[in-house]
């Protein structure tokens, strides 16, 4: 059974930082691509990185690339997004999720096949 568990979100005050971490059991983690998302109230969710299974690609969203750091622990079975210079922007849920696919660089809500239940960033002005 596969089962991805986030944990590191809270409140925070524009430009702080936080780590949010994905805890994942029941594949073969090292072999796929990880993705995080968001989702603010009202609108969809949105890509926000990736990283291929070896951590040795990464990819980021326009909104988020040089704030944000994607990376991942095979050792650990974990996924983990480090956010700087936050903005109040930045506020969603997040969500980390896993391509079983093999797909490049994979994007799209669509692409992903499982999904953890997400855990909140509120960052205050």
């Amino acid at each position: 059974q596969v089962r991805l568990v986030e944990s590191g979100g809270g409140l925070m005050q524009a430009g702080g930082s936080l780590r949010l971490s994905c805890a994942v059991s029941g594949l073969a983690f090292s072999r796929y691509t990880m993705g995080w998302f968001r989702q603010a109230p009202g609108k969809e969710r949105e890509f926000v990185a990736g990283i291929s299974g070896s951590g040795g690609s990464t990819y980021y969203a326009d909104s988020v690339k040089g704030r944000f750091t994607i990376s991942r622990d095979n050792a650990k079975n974990t996924v983990y997004l480090q956010m700087n210079s936050l903005k109040p922007e930045d506020t969603a849920v997040y969500y980390c999720a896993v391509d079983l696919q093999h797909r490049s660089a994979a994007r799209t809500s669509y692409e992903y096949d499982y999904w953890g239940q997400g855990t909140q960033v509120t960052v205050s002005s």
